[in-house]
């Protein structure tokens, strides 16, 4: 692994951390998932809902206290707020109702932005009625937001949205409460170079998922798997050149999922297109370039299949996750510069 000197760093000075999901199958509630960012050095963790061991505002509150005294910065995050989405979940009561639990969990653990989502691939087909029922309730919060001066981070989810359309469901929710969750591993399912989802949502970042994916080309058009840091085709010096400028202050925090086979992107196919009748030219020329570029990961990687799996193959991809978040963490800190506390 070649690592850059102390001077000149592409990442000097932007925070570090990861995202909960990175290390899922461990089943670590917060104060475990916090504990183990101090171990790695860390400035920074996401923690989702699933991971509070009790919403009760005791235990939030030791939450915060735990996370003070390790000096680890908290983000916080739900998850589907579409009602028309195929990801909505009812039971968690109306959006409305959704969110407003969401940003009181948020101000009682100490954290300012509060990451959510649209929904997934499948709603393309729906998008436009999807993004307007998503503005409708990020809308029906915005009081309470910015009283508990909370900003809500919508996410580019698993296909959902392309960066054009974050940006418009964005400015129409109001951007004084609203920005991005930047994720560079979902621009792959909406044939997105994640620098183009930066270059439009870069003003727009309030926290991040960042992964690596191997992009090439295919008899159908591409593929793209996602991999650890450093082992697929995304430029992340440039990346990181161009983060600093638009968005210096968000922490960049790796959401590293690998185990699961490269997915096909067919769009030397007809249908394929039809859930994407406004994407410009010049935005799917820049992903075809990354295609050209890339090739298939050939290092070593457990894949897990569809359903349960032998609890052998489970325990391997368990230890994967813990294995390829923590090379990737190296990756980031002594070939990108990332982070702040382990400088120190």
């Amino acid at each position: 692994m070649e690592e850059l000197s102390a001077a000149g760093k592409s990442g000097e000075g932007i925070r570090l951390g990861f995202d909960s999901y990175s290390i899922r199958d461990f089943h670590w509630k917060d104060i475990q998932l916090l504990d183990y960012a101090a171990s790695l050095k860390l400035d920074t963790l996401q923690i989702s809902g699933a991971e509070y061991e009790s919403l009760e505002p005791a235990h939030l509150a030791k939450v915060k206290e735990h996370a003070a005294r390790l000096g680890i910065s908290i983000d916080a995050g739900i998850g589907c707020i579409c009602p028309l989405s195929h990801g909505w979940n009812p039971k968690v009561g109306s959006p409305t109702e959704y969110l407003r639990q969401g940003l009181q969990v948020t101000k009682a653990v100490g954290a300012q932005s509060m990451r959510c989502y649209l929904g997934g691939f499948g709603d393309r087909p729906n998008l436009e009625q999807c993004m307007e029922a998503t503005i409708q309730a990020l809308r029906s919060v915005r009081s309470e937001a910015l009283d508990l001066g909370i900003r809500i981070a919508v996410e580019n989810h698993s296909g959902d949205m392309q960066a054009r359309e974050v940006k418009t469901l964005i400015e129409e929710a109001g951007k004084d409460f609203v920005g991005s969750n930047l994720d560079t591993g979902n621009p792959m399912w909406v044939m997105e170079n994640p620098l183009v989802t930066l270059e439009t949502l870069g003003p727009y970042v309030l926290t991040t998922h960042v992964r690596d994916s191997a992009v090439f080309e295919h008899p159908r058009g591409a593929a793209a798997q996602w991999v650890a840091l450093g082992d697929g085709s995304v430029d992340f010096h440039a990346f990181l050149e161009l983060f600093k400028k638009l968005c210096p202050k968000a922490a960049v925090q790796l959401e590293i999922i690998t185990g699961r086979p490269p997915t096909v992107l067919p769009y030397l196919e007809a249908d394929f297109w039809k859930v994407f009748p406004h994407m410009p030219a010049w935005e799917f020329s820049r992903f075809l370039a990354l295609a050209k570029s890339g090739h298939p990961y050939l290092g070593a990687m457990v894949i897990g299949g569809p359903g349960k799996q032998p609890p052998v193959i489970e325990a391997a991809l368990k230890e994967q996750q813990r294995i390829d978040l923590e090379r990737s963490l190296d990756y980031a800190k002594k070939v990108l510069g990332l982070g702040v506390k382990w400088k120190s």
